[in-house]
């Protein structure tokens, strides 16, 4: 099917087949499917040793449930406290002139700030003209959007209103922005799957053929967003941006990614789910503020049309676009590429439905679809295999940071959470002998922590959430009420059960189909 694009003239040109995750590189030396199950054969290797524990060595499984109970109940506190550092580096960033901060921080090597030029790539599926024409609202109120902001509105194939919609958009913000062009991504090619990662990449391979092979633009100028088609940009964003892209001396090595907030439509969903969803907020906050903390790219992000060209573009067969795409750029430029926090926090709608059933279901949905992460396990260790030469202590760092939270949500929550209550189920009479004992204890102690610490959260979030413009009903007092105590069953649904599920059909060499999640 041939590609199209609009904007100041039509093209229509065919772009070669989607990449491998594996492409650029040698097959890996262990088979993909192997690295591809690691993650779910240690959920599954858990649950194995944990019933054949339960039975066997009962104290052991406790103590071991009471360690990994303890582990996260210090990061929930430490997670805790780092939001609070975070939300006071966000009060300052906000009062920040980025014009003035650019004379005093620009060296000999930095790019002019006006000849920075931005790429907003907005790849979407079947998605609501509202809610694009409120995305482009806030991308036309940022600064010189109409001489340096160009957007590529990547339209699928498969939606069939994607077309009408692309020209309706372009003839109503043509004049508020530098260009605006749209793209329309083939279904069905060779290789690809449809998701987001296919389609940003063939939306940003035209742009890069439209802009600076045929119109002449420099592209160590062009800084490349991909965001969400919900996603809200802070007011300043792009001011700051254009000044941290030109200022910094490894701009073509960089990512920058900023905190990212459920609050668009927060007053609209069951209190449940915005409990739930100030979780995932405080959790990417404090992961862009703690110092040792590694932070990957999350949902929307940027980097220079120059990494991106380099390395390839992303790859069509990708679920996990962001992570993918940062651990690729990291190995193919010898482990120099980091990530720079902007601390200018954007709006995204929380995953909704009819009714809190719905909710829940395409909460779920969501969470197998961000859990399908765990193959960047294998494809980071393949890398590191393959490219011995390497620096080994930021290499396997970044390969713990991929594995961290894939492994703890699976493996795990198995061992901490089910391990103890087999025990208890097989052996009831261990209670009235272990409840005094220092790791039963250390147990209860560390999920009143966890449980104390979702009440924070809650706190946090609330307290930056946008003004409400309806008084609260008894209904939903009562939810929120209810919710708290309600929470460890939330969690084990809805993140430890949807990881477990996506690292099994990776471990079974089972597809996933994206799905475009729900929102108010």
């Amino acid at each position: 099917m041939p590609y199209r694009s609009g904007g100041n003239r039509r093209n229509s040109v065919q772009f070669g087949v989607g990449r491998s995750i594996w492409a650029g590189s040698p097959p890996p030396a262990i088979p993909e499917q192997v690295l591809d199950g690691i993650p779910g054969f240690l959920a599954w290797l858990a649950l194995f040793l944990t019933l054949a524990g339960a039975v066997i060595r009962p104290r052991t499984v406790i103590a071991l449930a009471a360690v990994l109970g303890l582990y996260s109940a210090t990061r929930f506190v430490y997670a805790a406290l780092i939001n609070l550092v975070g939300m006071r580096r966000i009060r300052r960033w906000e009062k920040i002139d980025w014009r003035a901060e650019y004379q005093r921080l620009a060296g000999p090597d930095s790019l002019p700030r006006d000849q920075v030029q931005h790429v907003v790539i907005i790849p979407n599926y079947k998605e609501p003209l509202r809610v694009l024409c409120r995305t482009l609202e806030a991308l036309a109120a940022q600064e010189d959007a109409a001489s340096r902001i160009t957007i590529v509105l990547a339209m699928e194939a498969a939606d069939p209103n994607a077309l009408t919609s692309a020209q309706k958009l372009q003839r109503e913000f043509q004049h508020r922005f530098a260009r605006i062009y749209y793209t329309i991504h083939p279904k069905g090619l060779p290789g690809e799957m449809q998701c987001k990662s296919a389609n940003e990449a063939w939306a940003t391979r035209w742009i890069k053929r439209t802009l600076v092979d045929e119109q002449g633009f420099d592209i160590d100028s062009i800084l490349v967003t991909t965001m969400d088609a919900d996603t809200l940009w802070h007011p300043q964003h792009f001011a700051c941006l254009t000044t941290l892209f030109a200022v910094h001396p490894d701009r073509y090595l960089r990512f920058w990614q900023a905190p990212i907030r459920y609050h668009s439509n927060i007053w609209d969903i069951s209190p449940s789910m915005a409990l739930v969803h100030a979780f995932s907020g405080v959790w990417e906050l404090a992961y862009l503020t703690a110092p040792r903390w590694i932070a990957l790219p999350m949902s929307s992000y940027s980097l220079s049309l120059r990494l991106l060209d380099g390395v390839g573009y992303w790859d069509g067969d990708v679920i996990a676009d962001e992570w993918h795409m940062f651990i690729k750029a990291f190995f193919q430029r010898g482990g120099e590429v980091g990530l720079e926090r902007v601390f200018l926090p954007f709006l995204a709608e929380a995953t909704s439905g009819d009714g809190f059933w719905d909710s829940m279901k395409n909460r779920y949905q969501q969470t197998l679809r961000h859990a399908w992460g765990g193959k960047e396990v294998g494809y980071a260790l393949a890398r590191i295999i393959e490219r011995p030469e390497i620096p080994r202590l930021p290499a396997v760092r970044l390969l713990l940071r991929a594995a961290h939270d894939n492994i703890l949500a699976g493996a795990g929550w198995v061992i901490m959470t089910l391990g103890p209550q087999l025990v208890f189920l097989l052996y009831p009479e261990l209670f009235f002998v272990e409840w005094r004992a220092p790791n039963f204890l250390l147990l209860n102690f560390s999920l009143m922590v966890v449980s104390v610490t979702g009440f924070i959260f809650w706190a946090l979030d609330m307290s930056i959430r946008p003004p409400r413009l309806r008084p609260w009903s008894l209904r939903e007092v009562l939810q929120t009420i209810v919710s708290f105590p309600l929470l460890p069953i939330f969690l084990l649904v809805l993140l430890a059960l949807p990881t477990i599920q996506a690292q099994t059909l990776l471990l079974l060499g089972m597809p996933i189909q994206f799905r475009v999640t729900k929102k108010v």
